[in-house]
Parts: structure tokens; C-alpha cells; sequence
């Protein structure tokens, strides 16, 4: 099994060393061979970018490994919402997680049902804000307020006029604040169904 081990430290004068020691005797003690490491030395663990760890992300998504296996989540993620979509994002990859401190392995049935909760978890977040968009349109619409773009009237005659004094269909799309295909269709005469919109 190809395994990826992320550790971390905060500050330049900590060591990584004793995260790595447990990381590397248990990956040894699996007989896991094909071990790589990431290591973020001088890197809070409250920022959304830190070099190592976007490595990790990118080996993860090229499928370079089988496994994460980090010294404790805290040292993996910068807040419980960074775990769930981490954990998420492995799980659809196919790659098991393992926190070494907390004793959770994604691939026994207790670490199955983690990954089962963390994906209904997102699957929630994900529908609360969508509920919550909804709910603002609706009232919104509720208000009176009238969402898009406002509408716009256009004459056949003005489209005439403007082509009469030699602009082109283009530049009179610009002028009137409709589209090209709106104004081709109004020199030939015919009805356009679309409904125009000026530009915002």
C-alpha cells in the first residue's frame, strides 16, 4: 500500500521529529514500504495554503497513494470544516485516512461510519445553502423586488434608423442595449420571441 504521512509544527524552532517517529514505526509495523512525506515546518495550522500540505492534495488527487496518515488531525486541518471536505474529498478518491493519535482508520468499520457521517455532514451543508438561496429569492420576489436584468423595450422602427444612418448591426446591438441576434432579426422583419435585456 503507497502511503503519503503529513506532519506539521507551527513555529521554525519545533520539530516534526516526533510526529514522524510514530508515523514512520507504525506505517513500518503495517509493513507499508512505499512510504513518501510531507512535512510543513513554520506553517499555522489556520491558513488555507500551506506548501506541503497543497502537495499532499495533489498527489491525493493524482492517486500517487492509498492512504493519509497523519499524527493527529489538528496537525492535518485548520477547522472541523477543512477535516470534513478533506475527508470527503478522499473518500470519492478511493483513499483512507488515518489519525494515529486519535486511533480513527477510515478503512475499519468504525472509520467507514466516519466517513459516512462526514459525508452526510457535507451533504447537509450543501442543502442548507441551497434552501438558504432559495429562501432569499422567494422573499425577495415576496418584496416586489424584480431579479435579472430590467427588461427592454425596442422599436423595429429605431433598429431601421439606426441602420438607415450606417451603423452596423453590431454597433447598433451596443446602442440599444440588445443582442446582435435581436437586431438581425428586426432588420428582416420578423418577431423575435426573445426578450431583450439591457446590459448591466
Amino acid at each position: 500500500m503507497r502511503i503519503g504521512i503529513y506532519a506539521r509544527v507551527s513555529t521554525k524552532d519545533q520539530s516534526c521529529d516526533l510526529q514522524l517517529r510514530d508515523l514512520r514505526a507504525y506505517c513500518a509495523a503495517r509493513g507499508f514500504a512505499s512510504v513518501r512525506e510531507f512535512v510543513d515546518v513554520g506553517e499555522s495550522g489556520a491558513k488555507d495554503s500551506r506548501p506541503q500540505l497543497n502537495e499532499l492534495m495533489a498527489a491525493a488527487r493524482k492517486r500517487l497513494f492509498d492512504a493519509v496518515v497523519v499524527w493527529r488531525f489538528d496537525r492535518f486541518a485548520r477547522s472541523t470544516k477543512h477535516l470534513l471536505l478533506a475527508l470527503e474529498e478522499f473518500r470519492s478518491l478511493g483513499i483512507q485516512f488515518t489519525s494515529y493519535q486519535e486511533n480513527i482508520d477510515t478503512s475499519s468499520p468504525l472509520g467507514q461510519a466516519l466517513f459516512t457521517i462526514v459525508s452526510a455532514v457535507a451533504q447537509l451543508e450543501r442543502d442548507l445553502i441551497r434552501e438558504r438561496v432559495s429562501a432569499g429569492i422567494r422573499n425577495a420576489r415576496a418584496c416586489g423586488k424584480q431579479l435579472g436584468r430590467p427588461r427592454r423595450v425596442v422599436s423595429d422602427e429605431e433598429v431601421r434608423r439606426l441602420r438607415s444612418e450606417g451603423a452596423s448591426l453590431r454597433e447598433i446591438a451596443k446602442e440599444l442595449g440588445i443582442g446582435y441576434g435581436t437586431v438581425r432579426v428586426r432588420l428582416r422583419g420578423g418577431l423575435d420571441t426573445r426578450e431583450t435585456k439591457t446590459q448591466c
